[in-house]
């Protein structure tokens, strides 16, 4: 069904549109199915009518044969649309879930920590799982509800009164569900989110936690939140459960009671026998479906509630647009008036920084701690986008590159080095597929890492664990800088480079920065020690987020020492007794 003029349809709404052929093949089967439900109710009732008066052995055989056909017909059917439900879950997810862990990447550069994690992924796996349930399937059988219920009133009056009566209660019963586990469900939602993102932090702190005493308070933190979640899933699941349980007694009842009104159908001989049992099965069908739909309820609300979640994170981070490719940038780096302030927060870290550089130069950002060095590098590399003021390329702006193709220009060592699973060669080439065995090997001689790595029992090719643990700390930042060199960048920018080196990588660190300037890269670096900025010429002095200097690096010095140097103390003039002062 094509979307009203004016409505935009959802990303998700679109890759689940692409499966409208899937879900068209569903409904027929569903209609197939649902026929073929009839077959257990015509055989008993030509068994009582025709087959026992006659008591004709042939005719039962046949019907035997012809039963059991159907039969098998219906459960091939029964099991091949369980199947395509799942693939339809599968074929969303794979259509999907690229964009979502783009999300998750670039969400917290857009609203701070203060974001749901891993949620948008168990968001999508809900949703898929929830497809390939058997919930979807109740939903396809629930429209021939009225079609057993007329076949009941074709039996007798009596009969589909009294399915009908059982129908308008379950379906009562489904809408006292809906409203009765939306909120528990959600709340259970959060609950299991807030308990994931407390084990997470502590697997990650797992070496603060034991060497400082605090793993014990900390497990009774995570106590606390494992109970407040088993009672809230626990509420969500008595909600659920319950109104199952009396959905599944009242269609028991209910299949009694028409058993009794056949009954009394055929003590009155309004009815044949046939039609008792007969009636009995389809009454039970027809409402099948509204109990299994019950069933199922706490996974269709979860999936409803990811669905809308998921729908509401794609259109707050919309995918990206293609974007003319620009001349790879080989001149200048200007910052005019930029002004940050940092994604969830509101306060400003960086005011009014101007300033501009030529190939070949090499910056060194100084100042206090909490001065907004690393916000302001952060918007240099087009992490953190400026709230004013523009940082430009060769006179474009950061935000006319793509992230992919502006990473072929940037090499960037954050202050917190993060590696990833995989080999040492793979982390440098940034997990380039493409990437030459050379470049990897340059990029590890320019950062002096070379010979570290090939004394390592597999050299390149050692895996390096998750997050690096197979590697100290000051190894691991060395093979970041040779990853930031990598494919010789225009613009690098070092945040505290060298915080875990001793001597050799200080001044490893040192020659890469002149062998980059040497090529034409603009280097900066944010240093708190002095043989940091050793290899630079120009110097940024940071204070309170404000600009305080920028210039030749001896001449900016010289004015930072001569502010640092307390003015000498007014002379001492003596005068004599009784004289005024």
């Amino acid at each position: 069904m094509a979307a009203a003029p004016g409505v935009r349809r959802s990303e998700l709404g679109i890759a689940l549109r692409a499966c409208r052929n899937a879900f068209i093949g569903v409904g027929i089967m569903s209609c197939m199915i649902n026929l073929l439900y009839l077959t257990g109710s015509i055989f008993m009732l030509e068994v009582y009518d025709r087959v026992i008066p006659s008591r004709s052995v042939p005719t039962l055989i046949g019907l035997v044969v012809l039963a059991g056909g159907l039969y098998v017909a219906q459960g091939g059917l029964d099991l091949i649309r369980g199947r395509i439900l799942g693939r339809i879950g599968t074929a969303l997810d794979e259509a999907i879930n690229a964009r979502v862990f783009d999300t998750i990447v670039r969400l917290p550069l857009m609203v701070g920590a203060r974001n749901e994690g891993l949620q948008p992924l168990r968001d999508l796996d809900n949703v898929r799982s929830f497809l390939g349930s058997q919930g979807p399937g109740a939903f396809f059988d629930l429209p021939w509800l009225p079609f057993y219920l007329a076949i009941c009133f074709a039996f007798h009056w009596l009969l589909g009164l009294t399915a009908l009566v059982g129908a308008i209660i379950l379906v009562m019963l489904t809408v006292i569900t809906e409203v009765m586990s939306r909120q528990p469900a959600k709340d259970a939602m959060m609950l299991a989110a807030r308990r994931n993102d407390l084990a997470a932090t502590s697997r990650r702190n797992a070496e603060v936690l034991v060497a400082m005493g605090m793993a014990g308070r900390l497990t009774k933190r995570w106590t606390e939140a494992n109970e407040t979640y088993l009672a809230g899933n626990q509420r969500a699941s008595d909600v659920a459960g319950g109104l199952g349980a009396i959905a599944k007694v009242l269609r028991m009842m209910l299949q009694s009671a028409v058993l009794a009104v056949g009954a009394y159908l055929v003590i009155h001989q309004e009815a044949s026998g046939g039609i008792i049992i007969a009636g009995s099965i389809l009454s039970a069908r027809a409402l099948a479906p509204v109990d299994l739909a019950i069933a199922h309820w706490k996974g269709f609300v979860a999936a409803r509630q990811s669905w809308h979640r998921l729908n509401k994170l794609l259109e707050q981070i919309p995918a990206p647009n293609t974007q003319t490719l620009l001349q790879s940038p080989s001149k200048r780096l200007s910052v005019e008036g930029v002004t940050i302030v940092p994604p969830g927060d509101q306060r400003v870290i960086v005011q009014d920084v101007t300033f501009a550089v030529e190939a070949g130069t090499g910056v060194g950002v100084i100042g206090p701690s909490g001065s907004g060095k690393s916000s302001l590098i952060r918007a240099l590399v087009g992490v953190w986008m400026p709230v004013r003021g523009k940082v430009r390329l060769d006179g474009a702006a950061l935000d006319q590159w793509s992230s992919d193709v502006l990473g072929r220009h940037v090499g960037y060592l954050p202050q917190d080095v993060e590696l990833f699973a995989g080999s040492i060669a793979q982390n440098i080439s940034r997990f380039d597929p493409d990437a030459k065995s050379d470049a990897i090997i340059i990029a590890a001689k320019e950062a002096g890492v070379h010979d570290m790595i090939i004394k390592m029992r597999e050299g390149y090719d050692t895996q390096i664990g998750e997050q690096g643990t197979a590697l100290s700390a000051g190894q691991a930042q060395r093979v970041g800088l040779a990853r930031a060199l990598f494919g010789h960048p225009f613009l690098i920018v070092l945040d505290e480079p060298n915080s875990n080196l001793d001597t050799e990588g200080d001044e490893a660190l040192t020659r890469a920065v002149r062998g980059a300037r040497e090529r034409g890269a603009i280097v900066i670096v944010v240093a708190h020690r002095p043989i940091g900025i050793e290899a630079v010429d120009q110097l940024l002095v940071l204070k309170d987020g404000r600009m305080q200097a920028f210039g030749p690096k001896e001449t900016v010095l010289g004015q930072v020492l001569q502010r640092a140097v307390p003015p000498p103390p007014a002379p001492i003039k003596i005068v004599a007794p009784g004289a005024k002062p």
